[in-house]
């Protein structure tokens, strides 16, 4: 078989910018979330002075947030943490999916990196096993996305 040329992102964050935006809603799992994803970064290679942290209310304000910081061409990746937990109305996949949807936009029309990070779960449990616990910390799987994804960007 032939030698097929392969793109894949180094995860090295030295010499990159972040923002990260975080939902105030149920704080003491994104709070986790935050943490997960400045760990990440700092461990692969970035500095803390080349990240800044953008909280807003909730979910629902994150891509507006993530839109704004995209476009100011200042960052090389947006990490969005959050959480969104279904209760007994329909507003959970309101929330849920105008979030997705509009960090997916972000991405797409601005070419910068967006690590989606906002939990979407069912119950407080669940919330807590993704921020850190037995199911890891999707704040970190963002950050690593969005990393990832600058790094293959660059090859493209």
């Amino acid at each position: 078989m032939q030698h097929i040329r392969t793109v894949e992102g180094k995860l090295q964050a030295e010499g990159l910018k972040f923002a990260i935006v975080a939902g105030r809603f149920n704080d003491f799992i994104t709070e986790k979330l935050v943490g997960g994803a400045v760990d990440y970064l700092t461990r692969h290679g970035a500095r803390r002075e080349d990240m800044l942290l953008v909280r807003v209310p909730g979910a629902f304000e994150i891509p507006l947030a993530a839109k704004k910081l995209a476009a100011s061409a200042e960052y090389d990746a947006v990490v969005c943490v959050g959480a969104v937990i279904r209760g007994a109305t329909p507003h959970f996949d309101f929330v849920a999916g105008e979030c997705a949807k509009g960090l997916a936009m972000v991405s797409l029309e601005s070419g910068v990196p967006v690590g989606f990070g906002v939990l979407t779960v069912d119950t407080l449990e669940q919330a807590v096993e993704r921020a850190g616990s037995k199911g890891g910390n999707k704040g970190v799987e963002a950050a690593a996305a969005a990393l990832e994804m600058v790094r293959v960007l660059q090859q493209l």
